[in-house]
């Protein structure tokens, strides 16, 4: 006689009742072969029908975890999936899996539940889980944090308007992606979408880039050129790193978001232009501001509605989701799939601080899939700072952000190991290599 251990679900780690979910789950699937799995892919209920079908009792599943195929994945219900389960017997079982992730009121997953069905039998859809308004993938954002449901909805009711935004957030949060998430939900769609990063070029660049210039201007300016701003016309101009942006400039900036227009270099007569600004920084305005580094009134006039994006650290849900998606691109190549994430690896990936946020991570990734095989990441294939320095215990709190000299030490040792090469020196930071070009001018390296 089969005898579950009592309240198998006592220790579910969401904000439900357990003894309801396990109530229900027998009532809907009573004749069923199906079991449950916790946050950490650990069984917790085995229904006696699972244990005729693979004739595993649940006293021998649950003395192992549970194995690669029957976990539940986190970023997508699964209808139908099949597999090959081995049975007690030896037996090698043709089945198809039905898993439904679980989700407690925070987005915060906590498990989900996998019914089992020979490959040949009908299936009948088991209802999708309401999403409750929560979108994963946002325009190109993948999230599932609760913060960043907030975010989104600012972007969609910002994007109605033609308000000038302000996105602040760490390097390779996404802010790029922010601002293209409004642009393709504003009127504007249709027009240009044009970016870029105000600390990459030199003042007399920058102010050509952004309002062009007429032939004779300056040394080497053998004809007219457009600049960004009227390139953007009846668009939107995503200005990164708005912060660094010399005074001068600012004033010129300033103008255009107040008269709608602006004047060539070396031009002697205003360009009308109607173009939307999204701007975004990794610093604090106001800080600046008072610094006298930053013009009062242009913080004001790029400041109407403010976006700030949390680092990745802050929400750490999404680093499973965000490390899947990008699997998943990857795999798409058809230079090598993966389908499994190793215990150790996994454990050193949701305990990492992730300095770099997103982008870091996607790097991360591409490392994996460029230095590895097979079809499961191992901790041998992440970055050497990942198997170097010591993980951080797993509940313990995120490193605080390196102290000057540190991050200065980190650029030289960075150039160092990369033979002094910019990119994969910014890359083995998680930094884009305009902020790691900006940090050697800050420190004078």
């Amino acid at each position: 006689m089969y005898s579950p251990p009592p309240n198998p679900l006592l220790n579910w780690p969401g904000r439900f009742d357990p003894d309801c979910v396990i109530a229900n789950l027998s009532s809907l699937l009573a004749e069923q072969a199906f079991y449950v799995l916790d946050d950490k892919q650990r069984l917790l209920f085995w229904s006696p029908s699972a244990e005729d079908l693979t004739g595993q009792s649940w006293q021998a599943m649950a003395d192992t975890p549970i194995p690669y195929y029957g976990q539940i994945d986190a970023t997508k219900n699964t209808q139908g999936e099949p597999l090959v389960w081995p049975c007690a017997d030896g037996r090698q079982l043709q089945l198809r899996k039905i898993s439904r992730a679980l989700f407690d009121q925070n987005g915060q997953f906590v498990g989900g539940f996998a019914l089992l069905l020979p490959a040949d039998k009908q299936i009948s859809a088991l209802p999708a889980r309401p999403n409750q308004g929560h979108k994963q993938n946002f325009h190109g954002i993948i999230s599932r944090s609760p913060a960043m449901q907030t975010v989104f909805q600012i972007i969609e009711n910002a994007a109605e308007t033609a308000a000038t935004v302000l996105v602040r957030g760490e390097s390779g949060s996404g802010k790029e992606l922010v601002a293209r998430a409004i642009h393709d939900l504003s009127a504007r769609r249709d027009a240009p979408f044009l970016a870029i990063n105000c600390a990459a070029l030199s003042s007399s660049l920058l102010e050509s880039e952004l309002f062009g210039h007429v032939r004779g201007a300056f040394t080497g300016a053998v004809k007219d050129h457009k600049g960004l701003f009227q390139r953007a016309h009846g668009g939107t101009l995503f200005l990164d790193e708005v912060a660094e942006l010399p005074l001068a400039l600012q004033a010129k900036l300033l103008r255009v978001l107040q008269e709608r227009t602006f004047i060539p270099v070396g031009g002697d007569r205003s360009i009308a232009v109607d173009v939307r600004i999204v701007a975004a920084t990794h610093r604090s305005l106001r800080e600046q501001t008072r610094r006298g580094e930053f013009r009062e009134d242009l913080m004001y006039r790029l400041r109407v509605v403010p976006i700030f994006l949390p680092p990745l650290r802050e929400r750490r849900e999404d680093i499973s989701l965000l490390l899947w998606h990008f699997i998943q691109q990857h795999n798409k190549e058809n230079f090598r799939k993966i389908d499994r994430i190793d215990p150790a690896a996994m454990q050193v990936l949701l305990d990492y601080a992730w300095p770099g946020n997103v982008r870091e991570l996607h790097n991360v990734i591409e490392y994996a899939f460029a230095v590895g095989r097979g079809a499961v990441l191992q901790l041998s294939e992440l970055p050497p700072e990942f198997r170097e320095s010591k993980s951080q215990e797993p509940g313990s709190k995120i490193a605080a952000p390196l102290p000057a000299h540190q991050e200065a030490d980190a650029i030289r040792d960075a150039l160092a190991r990369c033979n002094g090469m910019i990119s994969p020196a910014a890359r083995l930071l998680g930094m884009s290599r305009a902020t790691f070009w900006r940090k050697r001018k800050h420190y004078g390296i």
